[in-house]
């Protein structure tokens, strides 16, 4: 009987496991912010979901002047360019494809907002952003990058 339970538990943990890395495979690449004025790369490192900006339909090969960080509250960091910006940080799997916990930089505006984010489909996800409580915040719709 013990071996049995034991064999029971090892498969429940298997299978756990593989759903998180498949939530983690689908969220994965190089997808078009809701403005569709950036590209943004999310990566689980840890098990935690980042973003970084890696590029714009406006300037595909990044030939222009750098965009900085112009916005930023901290006059310090408005120097900084935005290619190469980690702007999602702190993301935790929550199960069935959503991402909790974490913060959210909007260049565009230079402020800093929790979030949470869902995967609604092969290749769209929803970001919200909010100040405090989710009810008072806004959601985005994400695609992913289509590469041809």
């Amino acid at each position: 009987m013990p071996r049995f339970l034991t064999f029971q538990v090892l498969c429940v943990l298997l299978s756990i496991s593989l759903v998180q890395a498949d939530d983690s495979r689908q969220i994965t690449g190089v997808w078009v912010n809701g403005d569709g004025d950036g590209w943004i790369e999310l990566q689980v490192v840890e098990d935690e979901l980042t973003g970084v900006i890696v590029g714009s339909p406006q300037d595909p090969d990044n030939e222009k002047a750098p965009r900085l960080d112009d916005e930023n509250p901290d006059p310090a960091m408005r120097s900084r360019e935005l290619l190469g910006l980690q702007i999602l940080h702190g993301f935790r799997h929550d199960g069935e494809g959503r991402w909790v916990g974490g913060r959210i930089y909007d260049p565009n505006s230079g402020n800093t907002y929790r979030g949470t984010i869902t995967v609604t489909g092969d290749d769209t996800l929803d970001l919200r952003g909010y100040v405090g409580i989710s009810l008072f915040g806004r959601t985005e719709t994400w695609r992913r990058r289509d590469v041809n």
